[in-house]
């Protein structure tokens, strides 16, 4: 299921970046750093003032960053038993795609602030390792979302500027999944362990939900 999705997310972004160049004015492409539910980085393209009538731009992103893996004591017991012996191990991470439409909003001195906003999706995952305990998984989940934010650009050279976000992105509650048992927020759940259900999954981990952005970084004409 996992792999169907990402693989339908890029088709869908390679089309569109396939048919927007044929209206589409200038190119920037850039990379920026930050925050997007903990630190990460983020590649972007961005199509500039690609229709005839209204000041619109898109861009495109994709993105990593790295996130909290919750309680794996939790997770261990939601997913696979209710052991307590060895010493956990965490890590999570977020590979997000995001496409926005950028309008200018306002000017504040010699400074134009933009709006964007757009779809967002996220492919969360957690994995746990408990030495001694001889336990080792992922858990996962891919969902849908959007966000909004601001940015202005500040021009370094003939070309390039340097690009500055604040914006705010929600996802929606998806299906949660790990070894072979499956969370969903319809209540439909695949080899649930006993006495537990999606908020106890959604609970014992951190995908992605409410999060706060702030980027930095340059982008440059081509």
């Amino acid at each position: 299921m996992r792999v169907s999705t990402r693989f339908s997310v890029l088709l869908f972004a390679t089309v569109m970046l396939l048919s927007l160049p044929v209206l589409a004015g200038p190119f920037y492409g850039g990379l920026n750093v930050g925050y997007t539910g903990g630190l990460g980085i983020q590649a972007t393209g961005s199509f500039m003032d690609f229709t005839r009538d209204l000041p619109l731009s898109a861009r495109f992103t994709l993105g990593y960053n790295s996130a909290g893996a919750g309680d794996p004591y939790a997770a261990r017991q939601v997913f696979i038993n209710d052991n307590t012996n060895g010493d956990p191990e965490k890590s999570a991470d977020t590979w997000q795609f995001r496409f926005d439409l950028m309008f200018p909003a306002f000017t504040v001195g010699p400074q134009t602030l933009y709006l964007f906003a757009g779809p967002r999706y996220a492919s969360y995952t957690a994995n746990y390792n408990f030495i001694g305990g001889n336990e080792v998984f992922d858990i996962g989940s891919d969902t849908w979302g959007g966000g909004l934010g601001f940015e202005s650009w500040f021009a370094v050279g003939n070309g390039s500027d340097f690009v500055l976000q604040l914006g705010l992105d929600w996802y929606a509650d998806a299906a949660i999944s790990g070894h072979d048992t499956s969370y969903l927020p319809s209540g439909d759940h695949v080899n649930p362990r006993d006495g537990y259900d999606y908020d106890s999954a959604d609970d014992a981990i951190d995908q992605p939900s409410l999060e706060l952005l702030g980027m930095m970084g340059m982008r440059f004409r081509f």
